[in-house]
């Protein structure tokens, strides 16, 4: 994998059936690769990280974020690049 080819996404909300599928789903249509996830539910809210391959995706990571959010749409939905979400969070 070459490096820089990664993104972030993040999805919070009201916890219901299907968020992991529907999300991982639409990564497989873009042709992006999942590689890391974690989730958890506190109180009946779902919180989500995933990392994602995107050296071969097919859209835009504006789009991705905005196909994910029409199959989520209760969800609050982030994608990032690596570089940006890097940047971000350095001290």
């Amino acid at each position: 994998m070459k490096e820089n080819t990664r993104a972030v996404i993040t999805v919070i909300g009201r916890d219901m059936v299907g968020i992991l599928a529907e999300v991982s789903g639409k990564c497989a249509e873009a042709n992006a690769n999942v590689i890391e996830v974690t989730q958890s539910v506190l109180d009946g809210f779902f919180c989500m990280i995933m990392i994602i391959e995107i050296s071969n995706i097919n859209c835009q990571l504006e789009e991705l974020k905005d196909e994910i959010g029409e199959r989520v749409p209760e969800m609050t939905v982030h994608v990032m690049h690596e570089n940006i979400f890097n940047s971000m969070h350095r001290i």
